[in-house]
């Protein structure tokens, strides 16, 4: 495929996740400063409110490509691909059409209407035979409405990041 059509590819999936969201120009990008040290300020994430191993750091306002969007880890992908032996006690949720979410939300998730708290889960996308562990983030809409996948999931399940995608969803009880 050709980079320079997965590099508009993504781009225009970030400038219509903006609108989406109503914009997010001018907001207060999710950093603590540390104290300064003798060269300036050293900024810090601030780690996702589930925390755990999969929380990662948010993208830097000059992210361009999709490696710069993906700020997991080798470890984090690694865990989130992980074989779980839990996954014997999981619930299918069913299968949806996803698109790819916010790539300035970092991690590994999934916003769907499939749930209606906030939960671990599992995507199964059967082109590619991966699966990836991910938290399933509740919206609102009909069951049967689309969901929205993080970059880095998608990434890992080897589905496109450009268009429509049919994904299975589990939940870890």
């Amino acid at each position: 495929m050709n980079k320079r059509f997965v590099l508009v590819s993504v781009l225009s999936a970030i400038f219509l996740a903006g609108c989406q969201a109503g914009g997010t120009r001018g907001n207060t990008p999710n950093v603590e400063l540390s104290p300064p040290p003798s060269d300036g300020y050293t900024l810090r994430p601030v780690p996702r409110p589930s925390g755990g191993a999969l929380a990662t750091a948010k993208p830097v306002e000059t992210a361009r490509t999709v490696e710069d969007f993906d700020t997991t880890t080798r470890a984090q992908r690694q865990e989130a691909l992980a074989d779980d032996p839990a996954a014997s006690r999981e619930t299918k949720l069913g299968t949806t059409i996803v698109s790819l979410g916010s790539p300035t939300e970092p991690g590994f998730w999934m916003k769907t209407p499939l749930v209606s708290k906030p939960m671990r889960g599992r995507l199964e996308y059967s082109a590619s035979g991966k699966s990836v562990a991910v938290d399933l983030i509740p919206i609102d809409g009909p069951k049967t409405a689309g969901s929205r996948v993080s970059l880095a999931a998608l990434r890992l399940l080897g589905a496109p990041l450009a268009g429509l995608t049919e994904i299975r969803v589990f939940s870890a009880n």
